[in-house]
């Protein structure tokens, strides 16, 4: 009988389902993939089976029964879930049988969020996984910490970020004095796109970091990009746009409120003749004017502008994607200023016919271009009195009011400029050389370099202080980092009696070379001349170096799975380092992880509840090395100080090749569980890190000539914590699904032990028992109801309030615990996506100022003192500097009495998608409308609680709509 032509559909019940495989049930070799509107065309006999297949839904077996045409419906089925292959980093393995712990988010919950940095995509999504924004400036970056601080240093603490197997360096790439990104430097991470991003998995316990050594004490991210899928050739074009506005400002006094406020100041004091320089209560300026100054500088729309094509297809053997992407960005400041990033990532995925030789070649190029103002508005903008004049006169001009105030804008004449450029390049290879045995190499390149200028022309002061360009200046910053790295591995895999044994051996050599160069330049015949450092008067080379880092280790891992029911995963690795001297190079580090899947167990195996059970736990060791280059050396550098003609040399740090790694050990156990078909999944984990052998300067007398040793410090850091993930699927309809995801992070950060911390400079950083993200402080008693001024307790009772004998207070500023929860729906061609971030914290409110230092207060700190037996919540104002009020102002400041609870939850992000019904075959049309940052609930009165460094732009209110195409 001749084979039938058979046509057909494959949906959800509701959307098409492109990339579904069918295959006839009795002759697999004749199979076929449903398009972009889930149509499909395959070749039977009328008696044939059809075996229909799709990651996420059940398998559907569709009898032909002499059908020329069938719609297939398939169901949705959660248990597929567990069978999902997570990045493991050297290797892969299903969610069911990993015995690490390791958080995963892929595209679909990266695409929904108009973000620019890959942190950004993982806020709120991952138990043990802390992500904060550290300013909304574009382009800004943003402080990760996966279960704690590890290491005393702050700067030692970022986890090892690999990208398409190429570890990625997370070291700042600009400094400070040109940093385009207040009050942080430019993170690498920006020049990584979202949209190309398919996956992101976070290992956590040693089970998953052991295998990466001495880098993975903090966690490791593994970053994997989109590829190209079998199919015909595919387009994809998004476009979208958008606006960003600050989430919250602060609540600042009106016009009248501050000068009731100065006058009441000024009284207080027994002064009735204001100053000449009092121009905001003298009548120089206006006594009706007000500005909104948080408004006036802070207040702009930042107008936000996306576009991305992507081609991608291939055939059965060969598959290819290429992209390019740019993007745009304006800011919330007054003035012109932007951010552009541009990219292209290509990749190209093949195997031979027989399936030994596999090839996977991939790269990304990508390109900022960032102009921000030299400094951050966001200061004056809350410290301004509202009745200052004019930003401009009348003839557009900025105003300066007759000499009796710095205008704001005179930072516009600043001109702070970034470029950079990042390219990630890697190569694997693999060939099955017997049937169980398998030989892969990994060639990678990364090379980044930035260009950085910061001016400071004599017009961003007043003209009244007759500043000539002899007193401009200019800093300029080149860096540039690359690194190489080659990796061999050999994989094998057997079935050993009821069991199946994996072993995985492998090395890496790695080279990363990094050159900086930092000028600066004082002194202009004319501004016009400030960019060339040649025109300058003074030229001075502030930093010159280059700095190479070789790395070289050894790795295994043996797993063995007994009845599918009982895991056990051994890991190790010997590392080697640049960064330590000689005998104290090399270290080992391994772990154990095991796993015993006891819903398999006979007594449970049908049981019509508990669908999932599995419990697993690791204890092992990983390492940290994050101390930079030639720390264990004499190294010498010129002190730009010429003798006889001359610069000559000094010494910048003393020999010690005697100081080792630092060492983490960590244990885990952890639960997981599914109920009812798993639409019910949760896991529960605890674990413990202790992280020793601290990696720190250890002080000297200063007649040494040197403030520090790098040495090691008999420090023990400990990291406790509870993680719970839970996700429901709630409703499964024909034309209606909902899915909940929930995580909660309670974390508990001690140092437990150090060396003669009480004689040791850190006596004040630092307490046994306490985090180390502790502040000490004064302890505030209040405001006294006869003089009107702070109180503080006297510790020693001396009867003076000073540092360090009564600033003993410890105020812990880790969050307690931290979250978020997402619901996804979909109805018909409509889908619907928020989370919800919510993080229980500590942290310090504004600094009030004075009346003398004219601050802008908050309106709620105007119930003040006014005379004996008063009881209220803020001391008497005054004027006068060297006053008890006054140095009790600052005291406050520096007082528990500042600590406040910044708690919140914030509608994080929020996603809106409708597919547009076309009528033209292997079409799709998406209408997006998105949201981050859109709703903050706190109690927090000082602004955004996120970040609240003060003085800074704390992050941004982003919405954005676009369009996706594609056929």
């Amino acid at each position: 009988m001749p084979p039938i032509i058979i046509s057909g559909t494959v949906t959800d019940g509701s959307n098409p389902l492109p990339g579904v495989s069918i295959v006839i049930k009795n002759n697999k070799a004749v199979s076929a993939i449903t398009d972009f509107s889930g149509e499909f065309s395959i070749s039977a006999q009328a008696y044939d089976t059809l075996i229909v297949s799709f990651m996420g839904f059940k398998t559907a077996t569709i009898p032909v029964n002499n059908r020329n045409s069938i719609a297939i419906t398939l169901q949705y089925d959660t248990t597929t879930l567990k069978e999902v292959r997570v990045n493991a980093g050297y290797y892969s393995v299903k969610e069911s049988e990993r015995t690490g712990s390791i958080a995963r988010i892929t595209a679909k919950d990266i695409e929904t969020q108009p973000v620019t940095n890959v942190l950004a995509t993982m806020q709120g999504r991952m138990a043990g996984v802390s992500v904060t924004q550290t300013t909304g400036v574009p382009g800004g970056g943003f402080e990760i910490k996966i279960r704690g601080q590890n290491s005393l240093r702050s700067d030692a603490n970022a986890p090892l970020y690999i990208v398409d197997g190429v570890p990625y360096a997370s070291d700042p790439i600009g400094y400070n004095q040109t940093s385009t990104i207040l009050p942080t430097t430019t993170s690498p991470l920006n020049n990584i796109n979202p949209d190309n991003i398919a996956s992101i998995e976070v290992l956590k316990d040693a089970d998953a970091t052991s295998i990466y050594g001495s880098r993975g004490a903090n966690g490791v991210v593994l970053i994997t990009t989109k590829k190209g899928k079998v199919g015909k050739t595919e387009f994809t074009i998004t476009a979208a746009t958008g606006t960003g506005k600050v989430t919250r400002f602060l609540d600042l006094m009106n016009t009248t409120q501050y000068l009731d406020m100065r006058k009441k100041a000024f009284a207080n004091d027994g002064i009735t003749q204001y100053n000449d320089w009092d121009y905001d209560v003298n009548g120089t300026w206006d006594q009706n004017r007000y500005t909104d100054w948080q408004k006036e500088l802070l207040g702009k729309t930042s107008q936000i502008n996306d576009f991305q094509g992507t081609v991608s297809g291939g055939s059965e053997n060969t598959q290819f994607l290429f992209s390019g992407n740019y993007h745009t960005e304006t800011t919330v400041f007054a003035g012109d200023f932007g951010y552009k990033r541009g990219g292209a990532q290509f990749n190209l995925n093949h195997h031979s016919e027989d399936d030994k030789f596999r090839l996977n070649f991939s790269t990304n190029y990508n390109v900022q271009n960032n102009n921000q103002p030299a400094f951050d508005f966001t200061y004056d903008a809350r410290s301004l009195p509202p009745n200052a004049p004019a930003l401009y006169d009348d003839a557009g001009n900025l105003n300066w009011e007759n000499g009796t105030w710095d205008n704001p804008l005179r930072y516009l004449n600043a001109k702070s400029l970034a470029k950079t450029n990042d390219l990630i390049a890697n190569t694997v290879l693999s060939y099955a050389i017997l049937p169980n045995v398998v030989i892969k190499s990994n060639f990678g390149y990364t090379d980044l370099s930035t260009v950085e200028t910061r001016t400071n022309p004599s017009t961003i002061y007043n003209p009244a202080y007759n500043i000539s360009s002899a007193s401009s200046s200019i800093y300029t910053n080149n860096t540039g980092r690359s690194s190489w790295i080659i990796e061999l591995q050999i994989t094998y895999e057997k079935e050993l009696g009821s069991g199946k044994l994996g072993i995985l051996v492998g090395s890496t050599f790695q080279t990363q070379t990094t050159t900086r160069l930092f000028q600066s330049g004082n002194g202009f015949s004319s501004n016009s001349l400030i960019n060339n450092l040649a025109s300058a008067s003074f030229v001075n080379a502030l930093l010159d170096d280059e700095t190479k880092y070789k790395y070289q280790a050894f790795f295994g891992r043996v797993n063995y799975d007994l009845l599918q029911r009982y895991i056990i995963n051994v890991t190790a690795r010997r590392d080697g380092s640049s960064r330590f001297g000689p005998g104290n190079q090399f270290a080992n580090f391994g772990a154990i992880g095991a796993a015993w899947l006891f819903s398999k167990e006979k007594l449970l195996e049908t049981s019509s509840w508990l669908s999932f059970g599995k419990l697993r736990g690791s204890y092992g060791t990983t390492g940290n090395d994050q101390i930079g280059d030639y720390q264990f050396l004499n190294t010498y550098v010129t002190n730009g100080i010429p003798y006889n003609g001359t610069v000559g040399l000094e010494p910048a740090r003393l020999y010690n090749a005697d100081f080792g790694w630092e060492t983490n050990k960590k244990l885990e156990v952890a639960m997981e569980l599914g109920f009812l078909s798993d639409r019910i999944f949760t896991t529960f984990a605890w674990y413990q890190n202790r992280s020793s052998n601290q990696l720190v300067g250890v002080p000297l007398p200063g007649t040494t000539g040197f403030t520090s040793l790098q040495s090691n410090l008999d420090a023990t850091v400990e990291n406790t914590g509870l993680e719970l993930s839970l996700r429901t699927s709630n409703i499964e309809a024909m034309n209606f699904k909902w899915v909940t995801n929930f995580n909660i992070s309670f974390e508990k950060n001690k140092l437990l032990a150090f060396p003669n911390l009480e004689s040791s400079t850190y006596n004040q950083s630092y307490r046994i028992g306490e985090p180390l993200n502790i502040r000490l402080l004064y302890k505030y008693n209040g405001v006294d109801p006869q003089t009107g001024v702070f109180q503080f307790e006297d510790l020693n009772g001396d009867e003076t309030i000073s540092a360090p004998e009564d600033k003993q207070t410890v105020v812990n500023l880790n969050p307690e615990y931290y979250g978020g929860i997402e619901n996804q729906l979909s109805y018909k061609k409509w889908k619907l996506a928020f989370l919800f971030q919510f993080v229980k914290q500590k942290n310090f409110s504004y600094p009030m100022g004075f009346a003398g230092q004219m601050s802008n207060q908050q309106t709620r700190k105007l119930d003040s003192w006014q005379m004996p037996a008063d009881v209220n919540s803020y001391q008497i104002f005054t004027t006068s500097y060297g006053s008890d009020a006054a140095n009790a102002e600052y005291l406050y400041s520096e007082s528990d009495a500042a600590i406040v609870d910044a708690s919140f939850i914030r509608l994080k992000n929020i996603s809106l998608t409708y597919d547009v019904p076309i009528q033209i075959k292997d079409t799709q049309f998406k209408i997006t409308l998105q949201g981050q940052n859109l709703l903050t609930f706190t109690k927090y009165d000082d602004g955004d609680p996120e970040f609240t460094k003060y003085g800074y732009l704390p992050p941004l209110k982003i919405i954005t709509a676009g369009i996706q195409l594609i056929f």
